[in-house]
């Protein structure tokens, strides 16, 4: 399936510390989550192991909002947090 990220939808993810390369992996792989408005959620944790504003953080989850428009993936938004997840819980939040 082909993926289309919405370029405002990238420059917000790449200001809240993720990439291109990264949704298309939580797409692909991820977790399926809630999601409102007819939209598909998924999600996936990532090791982090840096500071970020001055905290480090072990891990980074990154969860995708989007829609299927005549089987091409549309991007709407893309939510990064940043704490310690358990990897049978990584879609619980």
């Amino acid at each position: 399936m082909d993926i289309q990220i919405d370029p405002h939808a990238l420059e917000r993810a790449e200001e809240r510390g993720t990439n291109e390369e990264e949704i298309r992996d939580v797409v692909n792989t991820g977790a399926p989550i809630q999601a409102k408005y007819d939209r598909v959620g998924k999600a996936k944790v990532f090791d982090f192991n840096k500071k970020r504003h001055g905290k480090f953080y072990k891990q980074k989850r990154v969860e995708v909002f989007y829609t299927i428009e005549d089987s091409v993936v549309v991007t709407v938004t893309v939510y990064v947090f940043y704490g310690t997840w358990e990897k049978s819980n990584a879609d619980i939040v």
